[in-house]
């Protein structure tokens, strides 16, 4: 697994600071969103695995493929903005109800300028 940090353009934080910086401004809520689905194959394994106790790693990849995306996305919707970092990173997930499989995976913070 690659380091996240190592890869995204800014830098993003789960406190209210950037450690080593000073925040300048504020620019506002930033947020990536991405509704996945695993698809039928991966559904269908994964349903089957869902029987028995353990890990259901078919709905584990896909969920962790898809807050990678959501992430990437949060640090895109900041930059459009003008900031150079985000701070309060949250992630958040829902189950989208009738649709078996499919789930939207947020990530949202605030979009900062640094010092």
């Amino acid at each position: 697994m690659t380091d996240l940090q190592t890869v995204l353009a800014i830098p993003v934080s789960t406190t209210n600071d950037v450690p080593g910086r000073t925040l300048g401004s504020y620019v506002g809520p930033a947020f990536g969103l991405i509704v996945r689905s695993t698809g039928a194959g991966g559904n269908l394994k994964g349903t089957f695995k869902g029987m028995k106790k353990g890990e259901v790693t078919e709905f584990s990849a896909s969920l962790e493929e898809a807050r990678h995306v959501a992430l990437e996305r949060l640090v895109e919707h900041a930059q459009a903005q003008g900031a150079d970092a985000v701070v309060g990173l949250r992630f958040d997930s829902t189950d989208m109800g009738q649709t078996q499989g499919v789930a939207e995976i947020l990530a949202y913070g605030t979009a900062v300028k640094l010092a």
